[in-house]
C-alpha cells in the first residue's frame, strides 16, 4: 500500500525501452505516475488462487510442460515467460502483459498461461503452427495499451499471450514525399513521432488521447484520433498477415510481388488494390495476426485550436444539429470532441474528494460551484476544435463557427491565448496537430485505484438521437451510483458517444456495479437501435449479440469465415464475440450476469475449465 509522499521509480525512456516516453515528457510522467500510484490502497500484488500457471482449456500439466519446453528450445528460453510470478496492475507505461491492469473482473480471471515474445515474422508463424500442433489457444498483443477495452487479458484463461512489441517494434520505413510508413506492432505514437522529428520531415501522425499506444493496434482495433487523417484504420495501406494456419498473407498492393524481390512501390499508396478488399476482415477480428502496417501521414498545416463553451445542460441537443451542417460541408477541421464540465473538473488531475466529500455521485449543483472557478467558468458543455491551413482561411473559418454557434444564448468561443497554461485546451493544441501527449491520464485521479471501463455507441449526427442515447446513459448512471464522464466525436453523419466509467478497482462493490451498469447501457440503447463499434473483451458476446439483423446472419458470415480459416479455434477465441466451433456453445459465452457472478468467485468460462 502507497503513502500519499511516496516516490517511485521513474517511468522507462523511449531511448532505453520500445514503450517507454520521451525525453521531452519525462518529468510529466515522473508526475502523473507518482499522482497517481500515491493514492493507491492495494497492495503490489494480490494472493493468486487458481493453480500457477494457470493451464490452457483441454490441456494437462505434462501436456503444457511438454509444449512449452519444445517452444523454448525453437524460439530461446529468455523469449518464453511462465505466467507464475505475482499479478502486479502496474501503470499504463509498466503495465502487465499477463492480464488486465484495469479488471473488471477478479484479477486473476484473464490471466494467460505464458508469455511469448517472437522478434520476426517468421517467430510468429512458427508460435501459430505450434499452437495449432498443440491446440493451446494464443492472444496476440502489439503492446497491450487496450485500456478500457480489456489491456492484455485473454478472453479465455490460460492462453499463451503473443507478445509482438517487446521484439517487433522497428519502424520499417517513413516514405517522405508518399507521407506514409511501415511499422510494426511495437510501433507507439511516442516512437513515430520521435523519429519524424528526428529526420525533420514536414509531416505528422494521427494520435489518440495518450500516445503510448501502438500505431498499428489501435488502429486495427478502428482507434481514432483527431485531425483530418483521425480514422486510424481508413488511413492505413496495406496490412501483412500471419493466418491461423501460419501461412502470410499481404492485403491490397501488396500482393503483387515487387521489382527482383523487392516491395512493390504502391503498397503504401493504394488500399484495395484488384479483386475484394480484405483488409476489413482483420479489423476487430481473430483471423489473422497483423505483423506490419502501412499508415497514411498528413503534411503538415497551419492550425487553430479553440473551445467553445454553452451554458445550459438543456443546450446539448441544439449543440449536436449545428455541429452535423458545419461537419457535413466541411468547415470543422477535424473531429471535435464535445464533454460536459465535470471533465473541467477531472482534468485538473485533482480527486473528486477535492470537490465532493460524501459517497454517490457529485451533484450538479457541486459541479457548477466548482466549475465557476475554473477558467471556462460555470458553464454545462465544453466544444473541442481545430482548424487547420493558412491565417486567411483559418479566420473565415472560426468567423462561420463562431456565427453558427451564437445561436444558442451564451456561447463563448475562447483560443489558447485566453487561457492559462495549465488547461486542458492546451493538451488539445498537441493532440490535435499530431503530437502524442500523457495528460489524458489525470482523470484517472479521480478515485483511489482508479480503473475505468469504456461504452463506446455510435449515434447519429442529430438531436433527438444524441438525447435519446444520453438520456438512457444519465439515467443508468444515476441508478448504479456513477459520476458520468461523456465525450463525444463528433462527425457529419455520426458520433462516437464515449462514456468513460471510472471505479475503484479494488472495490468489489464497484466493480459490480460497473459491470451491471456496462450490460445495461449495452442492452438499453440497443433497443433503440444504438450498437457499440468496439467494447471491452468481457462483454463482446453482449455486443456481438445485439447485432442480430437477419437471424445473426453476421455472426453466421464471421463463424463460417473462423472456422475456415481457424478449423482448431487457436487464435483469440472469443475476441469481439466470435468463437471458434470448438468453444462455440460451451459456456464461454457472457450473455447475462456472468461479469458480476464472477466477482463471487465463479470465475469467467465453463466450471470445468
Amino acid at each position: 500500500m502507497a503513502s500519499s509522499n511516496s516516490t517511485f521509480p521513474p517511468p522507462p525512456s523511449l531511448s532505453s525501452k520500445y514503450s517507454g516516453i520521451p525525453d521531452r515528457l519525462a518529468a510529466i510522467g515522473v508526475e502523473s505516475k507518482n499522482r497517481l500510484l500515491s493514492k493507491s490502497t492495494l497492495p503490489e500484488s494480490a494472493p493468486r488462487h487458481h493453480d500457477v500457471p494457470r493451464l490452457p482449456p483441454d490441456t494437462t500439466r505434462a501436456e503444457f510442460n511438454q509444449a512449452i519446453g519444445e517452444l523454448k528450445q525453437i524460439l530461446g528460453d529468455q523469449n518464453v515467460e511462465l505466467n507464475d510470478r505475482p499479478l502486479v496492475d502496474g501503470w499504463y507505461l509498466e503495465h502487465p502483459n499477463t492480464h488486465d491492469a484495469f479488471h473488471i473482473a477478479l484479477q486473476e480471471d484473464l490471466v494467460s498461461s505464458a508469455v511469448v515474445y517472437p522478434g520476426t515474422v517468421e517467430e510468429v508463424q512458427t508460435i501459430v503452427r505450434w499452437a495449432n500442433k498443440h491446440k493451446i489457444p494464443v492472444y496476440p498483443i502489439s503492446m497491450g495499451r487496450n485500456i478500457g477495452y480489456g489491456g492484455t487479458a485473454p478472453r479465455v484463461p490460460g492462453s499463451v499471450v503473443v507478445d509482438l512489441g517487446r521484439r517487433m517494434n522497428r519502424i520499417l520505413n517513413i516514405d517522405a514525399e508518399n507521407a506514409s510508413c511501415l511499422v510494426e506492432p511495437g510501433v507507439s505514437y511516442f516512437a513515430l513521432y520521435e523519429e519524424i522529428q528526428r529526420q525533420k520531415l514536414p509531416l505528422w501522425i494521427d494520435t489518440p488521447d495518450v500516445g503510448g499506444g501502438s500505431v498499428l493496434g489501435n488502429a486495427i482495433d478502428r482507434g481514432v484520433g483527431y485531425t483530418p487523417y483521425g480514422d486510424h484504420f481508413a488511413n492505413h495501406c496495406g496490412l501483412e498477415i500471419v493466418l491461423p494456419n501460419g501461412e502470410l498473407l499481404r492485403t491490397g498492393m501488396g500482393a503483387l510481388e515487387g521489382k527482383d524481390g523487392a516491395d512493390n512501390p504502391t503498397w503504401q499508396s493504394f488500399q484495395p488494390a484488384y479483386g475484394p478488399y480484405s483488409d476489413g476482415i482483420f479489423s476487430q477480428s481473430n483471423f489473422g495476426i497483423v505483423v506490419r502496417m502501412g499508415m497514411w501521414l498528413m503534411p503538415e498545416t497551419g492550425h487553430q485550436s479553440y473551445l467553445i463553451t454553452f451554458p445550459r445542460d438543456e443546450d446539448f441537443p441544439a449543440i449536436i444539429e449545428i455541429i452535423r451542417p458545419l461537419a457535413q460541408q466541411r468547415v470543422l477541421g477535424n473531429i471535435p470532441q464535445l464533454r460536459h464540465v465535470i471533465q473541467e473538473l477531472a482534468t485538473t488531475a485533482q480527486p473528486k474528494s477535492a470537490f465532493h466529500s460524501s459517497s454517490g455521485p457529485i451533484p450538479r449543483e457541486t459541479i457548477r460551484q466548482h466549475a465557476s472557478s475554473l477558467p471556462v467558468g460555470d458553464v454545462s458543455w465544453v466544444f473541442y476544435g481545430t482548424q487547420y491551413g493558412d491565417a486567411a482561411s483559418i479566420s473565415s473559418q472560426l468567423n462561420l463557427i463562431e456565427k453558427a454557434f451564437g445561436v444558442i444564448p451564451g456561447a463563448q468561443l475562447r483560443l489558447p491565448s485566453d487561457l492559462p497554461p495549465e488547461h486542458y485546451l492546451h493538451s488539445r493544441v498537441s493532440v490535435c496537430s499530431g503530437v502524442p501527449v500523457l495528460r489524458e491520464l489525470d482523470w484517472l485521479n479521480w478515485v483511489p485505484n482508479a480503473a475505468h471501463l469504456f461504452f463506446s455507441p455510435i449515434v447519429p449526427t442529430r438531436g433527438r438521437d444524441a438525447e435519446a442515447v444520453h438520456n438512457i446513459v444519465v439515467r443508468l448512471h444515476a441508478k448504479y451510483g456513477f459520476d458520468l464522464f461523456p465525450t463525444l466525436c463528433v462527425a457529419g453523419r455520426e458520433m462516437h458517444y464515449i462514456v468513460n466509467i471510472v471505479y475503484d478497482r479494488a472495490s468489489v462493490d464497484e466493480k459490480r456495479r460497473a459491470a451491471a451498469l456496462m450490460r445495461e447501457m449495452i442492452a438499453e440503447t440497443a433497443a433503440e437501435g444504438y450498437g457499440e463499434y468496439r467494447t471491452h473483451v468481457l462483454f463482446a458476446d453482449m455486443v456481438a449479440a445485439t447485432y442480430s439483423w437477419g437471424d445473426n446472419a453476421l455472426m453466421r458470415f464471421n463463424e463460417t469465415i473462423k472456422d475456415a480459416l481457424d478449423p482448431n479455434g487457436i487464435l483469440a477465441p472469443g475476441r469481439n464475440g466470435i468463437w471458434p466451433k470448438r468453444f462455440r456453445g460451451k459456456g464461454w459465452e457472457i450473455l447475462g450476469t456472468e461479469v458480476e457472478e464472477a466477482l463471487d468467485g465463479k470465475g469467467i468460462g465453463p466450471s470445468s475449465s
